[in-house]
């Protein structure tokens, strides 16, 4: 494994040990963004491998609304216009054995501008639906089919 892999995984589970210290069980929130041409948002973080939802962790005294708001403006440069839907709440076990994502969907939304790259995202941008980029996550996949091909939720990210 390279350097950089090897760098990233160890990040992780450092992260997901102070999460574990400080909170016991850890929520996140992740966006699917659907643009009118019918592409989808995506981000490919600096220390995780592969393209994501836009998301992030949800903080003491934060609503999951308020989270996912957060983290669009953050990760992605995007700031809501019209209602997010909470399409569903998973346990992500591949993260850790207390790892639970809400996954809102949004299609009334302002891109603000572009977003640079930073240390935190390597890259972003709306992709289309059969052109998703190499490396997009299994959990990423299986929320699309099942928001956008009415596949019924599966509990697992």
């Amino acid at each position: 494994m390279a350097a950089g892999g090897v760098r990233r995984r160890i990040v992780t589970r450092l992260l997901h040990a102070w999460f574990w210290l400080s909170r016991g069980m850890t929520l996140g929130v992740r966006v699917m963004v659907l643009d009118a041409k019918g592409r989808v948002f995506l981000v490919r973080h600096t220390y995780v491998p592969g393209w994501h939802l836009p998301g992030g962790g949800v903080e003491a005294g934060q609503t999951l609304l308020d989270a996912a708001r957060q983290e669009l403006a953050e990760e992605a440069n995007i700031a809501l216009t019209g209602p997010a839907r909470l399409h569903g709440v998973y346990f992500n076990r591949d993260a850790s054995r207390r790892d639970h994502v809400a996954l809102f969907v949004l299609r009334d939304f302002r891109v603000l501008g572009p977003r640079p790259p930073d240390r935190e995202i390597a890259e972003t941008g709306f992709f289309p639906l059969d052109g998703l980029p190499d490396g997009t996550t299994g959990g990423t996949r299986r929320r699309l089919a099942e928001v956008l091909d009415g596949l019924p939720p599966d509990p697992f990210w």
